[in-house]
């Protein structure tokens, strides 16, 4: 069985930038580890916005301009980027919340052999509990968790609150 890990939106915007948290950044060397020390399969998602972000859904829901396509936030922390390079890794741009092109380049994969999927991140409470749900409800036999310790939500509670979503729909939580 493969095992294939998935660093969710470990963007500059997220971690310290216009979006940033305490929670976040206090993530990032446990993830550099994490990425350090796997073997195998990694693909990295992206936040990708337009200039038009504020005129967007979620632009109006969140109106804090982030992620935007070739702006300094939009890139990954430098600290992660670095521990990706000479890995077996793949960027993957998103536009939303849930990344349907992640799920077929996992499936593309799953055609040839069984696989698992870990996911780190941010933010637990929205991308990765969004991947997350997303890859279980496409591959319902397949194997997927979440590492608590390289993730960090918008807040301590709405992090705890999304590990427990992922719980109950038999994501494991490690």
């Amino acid at each position: 069985m493969e095992k294939i890990l998935v660093v969710v939106d470990m963007q500059k915007d997220f971690v310290d930038g216009a979006l940033g948290t305490m929670e976040a950044a206090g993530i990032v060397d446990a993830v550099v580890s994490r990425i350090r020390n796997f073997e195998g399969r990694i693909f990295a998602t992206m936040d990708t916005h337009g200039e038009n972000y504020l005129e967007t859904e979620e632009g109006k829901r969140l109106p804090v301009p982030h992620c935007i396509s070739g702006t300094p936030g939009w890139k990954l922390d430098g600290r992660v980027q670095e521990a990706l390079l000479g890995k077996n890794f793949k960027i993957i741009e998103k536009p939303t919340f849930g990344s349907t092109a992640l799920v077929e380049e996992l499936r593309r994969i799953q055609e040839q052999e069984e696989i698992a999927v870990e996911l780190l991140g941010l933010c637990t409470d929205i991308c990765v509990v969004s991947n997350a749900l997303l890859l279980k409800a496409h591959f319902p036999e397949m194997p997927v968790c979440v590492n608590e310790a390289c993730c960090a939500g918008v807040t301590p509670k709405t992090h705890k609150a999304a590990l427990e979503t992922m719980k109950m729909c038999q994501i494991d939580v490690i």
